[in-house]
């Protein structure tokens, strides 16, 4: 684990008269102390024993589904962090460059996996535990929340770098973690009157010196995550957010509105702009946002197709006929055939309806 020293504003004192008499620990603790004793704590946060349970009977079967185990792993915040940690942790030409979960399953063993899980200390939903109480549950709901809004997000946006936004959303309040260890008093003491988002990270530089964001950004470099979720950990709440920070800022709030919570409309628009969306776009999401998504599938698993062929395939799903294909992507009629023989054949699919829908389920068209 990285002993790397935090930066200044992690390290400074909070004013005289708090929080020291919210958490009740001596007034000569500093920053830097509590800190490490919380960075420390969680090398130990639990998973939720569902999501355990469900990963490692995946990564049992003969044959696992890749999507499959990488969902179950994006489901849990423990798990997440465990694989990120592990795949950039090891000594490959990927060491620390390893951005999403998808690119952490493909450069772990389904064994290392299998032992990662097994081995993950675990939380139930009705169970309370004594360092953690029901903080892990909490910050559970809250992580996916915004992580299914970010999704939706950058899927209406074809944003680039969709399964690494999907780890930054679900750690991109990793600090409050850390927080909640070192003040027993955050959030509620230390947010006072704070209603959205903007008030209570106010109130937390004010109040301890330093905001969950930056706490948060610390300690994805401390695990030797890649540079793009440190920074867009530590930068989500930022007016000027660009990339990740962006979706995650504006998936943040509305996650908050969906749950109830107070938002500010100004920044939500102000958010929005940010990943390019004006108020109709903004609207639109707002109004199906309580709705399952109809997203287009995420392509997980490698494809096994040519270029070429994804072209006659997807045309083969708008309806063309084989000489409707040949003229659109000047092909003769029998290299059409030979690529859909190839492409039933890569598949496993016995016609036309087989190939397109089992390619479609799989994000490859």
């Amino acid at each position: 684990m990285s002993t790397a020293p935090a930066p200044a504003a992690v390290k400074a004192r909070v004013r005289e008269e708090a929080p020291y008499a919210v958490v009740g620990r001596p007034r000569n603790e500093g920053h830097g102390k509590r800190l490490t004793a919380a960075f420390e704590a969680l090398e130990v946060f639990p998973a939720l024993a569902e999501s355990r349970n469900r990963l490692l009977a995946l990564i049992s079967e003969e044959r696992p589904s890749i999507a499959d185990v990488v969902r179950a792993i994006e489901s849990d915040v423990a798990l997440v962090i465990s694989v990120m940690r592990l795949a950039n942790g090891l000594e490959s030409p990927r060491r620390g460059q390893v951005e999403s979960v998808v690119g952490s399953v493909e450069v772990l063993s389904p064994e290392a996996v299998q032992r990662l899980a097994a081995n993950a200390e675990t939380f139930e939903f009705f169970e309370r535990g004594k360092t953690w109480d029901a903080a892990p549950e909490r910050f559970r709901l809250h992580a996916v929340a915004v992580q299914r809004a970010a999704d939706r997000l950058a899927a209406s946006a074809g944003y680039g770098h969709r399964d690494r936004l999907l780890v930054t959303a679900l750690l991109h309040d990793v600090g409050k973690l850390v927080l909640m260890h070192a003040y027993p008093g955050y959030p509620k003491q230390v947010h006072g009157p704070a209603r959205t988002p903007e008030e209570r990270l106010h109130y937390e530089r004010r109040e301890l010196g330093v905001d969950h964001a930056l706490v948060g950004g610390v300690l994805a470099r401390r695990w030797n995550l890649p540079k793009a979720v440190a920074s867009a950990i530590e930068r989500h709440h930022s007016d000027d957010a660009q990339g990740d920070a962006a979706f995650v800022r504006l998936a943040d709030m509305l996650a908050h509105y969906s749950q109830g919570s107070p938002v500010s409309s100004t920044e939500l628009l102000r958010a929005a702009r940010n990943v390019g969306f004006g108020p109709s776009e903004l609207r639109a999401v707002l109004y199906d946002l309580p709705y399952p998504s109809n997203d287009r599938p995420r392509a997980v698993e490698p494809c096994p197709l040519s270029a070429r062929e994804v072209d006659v395939l997807k045309r083969l799903a708008q309806g063309m006929v084989y000489k409707q294909i040949a003229l659109e992507l000047s092909l003769s009629t029998s290299t059409v055939r030979t690529h859909l023989h190839n492409i039933y054949g890569k598949l496993g699919a016995v016609d036309r309806a087989q190939a397109v829908l089992h390619a479609t389920e799989r994000g490859w068209l």
